[in-house]
């Protein structure tokens, strides 16, 4: 029975458990996956996750069915560990999600009105939330922000936090001053420490500016890295119809190049 679950191609979630158990198994499983343990597994799990997002930034659809599964991998991976370790199962994952999905939406599941604003829902969420951290003894105010996540989304995250007790600077010209002051501490420090941590503190408050625009810093670098590969690529195209790679330029020609491909995508409106 079990290895007729393995093979049915629509066996859906219990094949995909069973698939895993099966690799784990000490005695017979796959000698890598037996090996793996949390710690190892993670930076993987991060990638997947990385990867979703790249195939829906791309709009590649077809992509994103096989992305999702590589990241519903991850928790069967853990799951499964965690299983081994006597710690908890997929049930107990799907169950906590779920009971926290129907008590963070009172306004669907329970007896509050759905008559309110988006931005009166983010501030009952972060309510409800702040009461879950109270129950699981997370006193200070920055508690459960988590460290794995990309440096500017919890930079954004912690912002938040203290923003809700009032550790806030009011208004946009404020962060825009304490920028400029930021970027002058970088041009004044003397060692390669110093410019580094001057350099965090510019970025730290970068991501305060973005918070305080309603812009998500992220995504804007993202735009920016698919931005630069899009007009680099063209630089090299350019050069590669004259029979030249972008070393056999110099960055004067290079720089004119960039000037005219962006002035053209203006002027497409890309």
């Amino acid at each position: 029975m079990t290895d007729d679950l393995i093979f049915d191609q629509k066996g859906g979630l219990p094949r995909l458990l069973e698939i895993m158990r099966r690799l784990r198994d000490p005695d017979t499983g796959c000698p890598w996956d037996i090996e793996q343990d949390f710690h190892s597994i993670a930076p993987y799990t991060i990638e997947e996750a990385y990867e979703v997002a790249d195939a829906i930034e791309r709009k590649a659809w077809t992509e994103l069915k096989g992305e999702l599964g590589d990241l519903l991998l991850q928790t069967v991976y853990h799951t499964q560990m965690s299983e081994e370790a006597g710690l908890f199962s997929f049930d107990d994952v799907a169950n906590a999600i779920g009971n926290k999905m129907v008590a963070r939406h009172p306004h669907v599941f329970g007896d509050q009105s759905r008559d309110k604003s988006a931005e009166q829902q983010v501030r009952d969420w972060e309510s409800v939330k702040a009461a879950e951290r109270a129950l699981v003894a997370q006193k200070g105010t920055l508690d459960g922000v988590a460290l794995g996540l990309p440096a500017m989304t919890r930079a954004v995250k912690l912002q938040n936090r203290a923003a809700r007790v009032g550790f806030d600077w009011p208004n946009t010209d404020q962060v825009l001053d304490k920028l400029v002051e930021e970027a002058q501490e970088i041009h004044e420090a003397k060692t390669p420490a110093e410019r580094q941590e001057e350099f965090g503190d510019f970025l730290f408050v970068a991501a305060n500016l973005a918070r305080h625009m309603g812009i998500d810093p992220e995504e804007s670098l993202r735009a920016a890295n698919a931005k630069f590969t899009r007009r680099f690529n063209a630089i090299e195209a350019r050069l590669a119809a004259d029979g030249r790679r972008p070393e056999d330029s110099d960055l004067t020609e290079m720089d004119a190049l960039w000037d005219a491909i962006k002035a053209e995508e203006k002027s497409s409106g890309g």
